[in-house]
């Protein structure tokens, strides 16, 4: 009888994480679009232009899933892989990192240096749809996107690295665990300071955002992710688009939950999880209009000065892992 009660609880528990990990993706494949929807918004206000609706995002993916899907001449199978690869490891990359609730994935996977793999598959992916139709805009793309992948993803290494010596895991779960444990002086870490600063500048670079790319050109000179994506259309336009908002949205809350750990629930009560889902939206609101003022106020950097601007998130890692080894480790 223990025996079964046993084999009962674990299958008890399992269906219980696989239902917080599925509700998770599904909350961060249904609410990217409206907060791209509503960075798109402040910064239409912030430049005195008249600002569509902040459901606008929602109705783009529809037309695009419902438009035809136009034949490209000698695109091979990765070609059109590569819209549902991409889609898949951005809804994947979701349930790495807790949402509203102190959960990651299941099974003990939720690791930081996976998670980096991922995003890295990813990026390989969509550089080879760049490649493979022969453009001089896809190798152009292509290039490019490596070249701030190399720079951006050992950052991206080094911030997870900083909080796993400090968490004694990397365990994005633990890694949360340790933060929202000294959330109150977590700003007294200088090596945490560093790390936030850090990823602040990553995300920049990984979400394709302005300084470092802008999302909404179409200028031969200023092209990145757009050069790479410019021969799809309809519901492979649509994946592309929406992997793109979900994965803004996927750093948002990662610097939000991370350098912001308030408001986050351990418990699966009705009263906790209201007040994280509250929490986690104003923090959500706050860090779309930062990124709209940084996008409106900055601009759009030159290719040759990318590598110094991503230099500087690599030396500012490298200075957090110091902090902690000289002063914090003790």
């Amino acid at each position: 009888m223990d025996v079964l009660y046993l084999a009962l609880f674990a299958v008890g528990d399992l269906m219980k994480t696989l239902l917080i990990t599925t509700l998770q993706i599904t909350l961060f494949a249904l609410l990217a679009p409206l907060l791209s929807g509503w960075i798109r918004w402040v910064q239409c206000h912030l430049q005195n232009r008249t600002a569509p609706s902040v459901l606008q995002p929602y109705r783009n993916l529809w037309k695009l899933l419902h438009k035809e899907t136009l034949p490209v001449i000698g695109a091979s199978w990765i070609f059109y892989a590569t819209p549902y690869i991409i889609f898949i490891i951005a809804l994947l990359s979701c349930a790495f990192i807790p949402f509203v609730i102190g959960w990651s994935f299941p099974w003990g996977l939720g690791d930081a240096i996976v998670l980096v793999g991922l995003l890295a598959l990813a990026r390989f992916f969509l550089a080879l749809a760049g490649l493979d139709l022969g453009t001089a805009f896809g190798g152009m793309g292509a290039s490019r996107e490596m070249m701030i992948s190399a720079l951006a993803e050992p950052s991206l290494l080094l911030i997870f690295f900083i909080i796993a010596m400090k968490a004694g895991s990397s365990n994005l779960a633990v890694m949360l665990s340790y933060t929202t444990q000294i959330s109150w002086v977590i700003y007294f870490y200088p090596s945490l300071i560093f790390a936030l600063l850090s990823l602040c500048m990553v995300t920049l670079a990984e979400a394709g955002r302005i300084p470092i790319d802008n999302p909404t050109t179409h200028l031969e000179l200023t092209m990145v992710h757009e050069a790479m994506v410019l021969e799809y259309s309809g519901k492979y336009l649509a994946l592309i688009e929406w992997a793109s908002q979900i994965k803004i949205t996927f750093f948002l809350v990662l610097i939000s939950n991370f350098f912001l750990p308030w408001g986050i629930a351990h418990a699966l009560t009705g009263e906790t999880l209201l007040i994280s889902s509250t929490v986690l939206v104003v923090k959500l609101i706050l860090a779309g209009i930062a990124l709209a003022l940084v996008e409106t106020l900055m601009a759009k950097m030159r290719l040759f000065k990318v590598p110094y601007f991503l230099g500087m998130a690599f030396a500012l890692c490298l200075l957090g892992i110091l902090s902690h080894i000289l002063f914090e480790a003790l």
